[in-house]
């Protein structure tokens, strides 16, 4: 049995906005990441940086559908997709999913924390892209390492 950590959600803006909000690290910075080494492009790897962490984060197998979907791998155990489908309002449903890891009591917490992340990402992506809102700006500076 695998593991999948799983999160959607429906931001009121057209999948080429949403998709552009993904794959542009301009856009990732405002509610996800802190820096890219790139925009995400099938084939590419790249390194993203977090606010609240020092560590680098080695991001590969990525595979883009244009307003479609997203794929990528930054732990070799799993597969993060990001899926979007536009609604007759002209909304987008985001679906992500990362899954791959054993079931064990280690993957149990992995798949808690991942699904709780994943959840965080949707929100602060749907703050950052109906209202401008940076819901991530200084959210998680308890989890800093001195």
């Amino acid at each position: 049995m695998k593991l999948i950590a799983k999160a959607t959600i429906q931001i009121q803006k057209p999948i080429e906005d949403v998709f552009e909000a993904i794959v542009n690290p301009e856009k990732m910075k405002m509610y996800f990441i802190s820096e890219s080494s790139g925009r995400l492009e099938t084939g590419k790897e790249l390194i993203w940086k977090f606010p609240e962490f020092s560590d680098e984060c080695i991001v590969k197998e990525i595979k883009i559908e244009t307003n479609c979907s997203v794929s990528f791998v930054w732990d070799p155990e799993t597969i993060v997709k990001i899926e979007l489908e536009t609604q007759p309002d002209k909304s987008t449903v985001v679906k992500v999913t990362e899954d791959g890891k054993v079931f064990n009591e280690d993957n149990l917490k992995w798949v808690i924390g991942n699904t709780e992340g994943w959840a965080n990402f949707l929100s602060c992506m749907k703050a950052y892209l109906e209202y401008g809102i940076q819901l991530r700006k200084g959210a998680f500076e308890f989890m800093r390492k001195n």
